[in-house]
């Protein structure tokens, strides 16, 4: 069965998807930090297969100014396949209209996202709650 896009979290197990993010690896995210995080995003984008979550993305926007792509996570067993690709290009055509859209990477990850149009910025900066693990995970520079 082909990989279908879903824009509704309606019927999403959130704790299926938790352990998505965990295998993809982008970390350990609960079920209910997950929902909150997809439930204030504007743009949410799911990659169903047979009634399975195998990808998923969101976009966090205004509506005008500004869309931040965030959180694309693919199951191991179909990265590499075009739902990663699929995800962010559905929430680019989801956020047009705004003046900027920004992307949020793991770090290695950059090449692919380069080649759907985005390029790297000069001035972007982050406060990390855990600054020593962004800076040891590649997200940030040492102070």
């Amino acid at each position: 069965m082909p990989t279908q896009l879903l824009h509704t979290d309606a019927g999403v197990d959130w704790s299926e998807l938790s352990e998505l993010y965990r295998v993809a690896p982008l970390g350990i995210k609960s079920a209910d930090w997950l929902r909150t995080a997809f439930s204030n995003s504007m743009f949410k984008c799911f990659a169903v297969e047979s009634g399975v979550v195998v990808g998923a993305g969101r976009a966090v926007a205004d509506g005008v100014d500004v869309s931040y792509i965030c959180d694309i996570a693919v199951h191991p067993s179909h990265q590499g396949k075009g739902v990663g690709t699929r995800i962010v290009s559905d929430l680019l055509d989801r956020s047009r209209g705004h003046r900027k859209v920004i992307l949020y990477s793991v770090p290695g990850r950059e090449a692919l996202y380069r080649k759907l149009g985005f390029r790297k910025m000069r001035t972007a900066m982050a406060i990390f709650g855990n600054s020593s693990k962004a800076v040891a995970d590649g997200y940030l520079d040492e102070a």
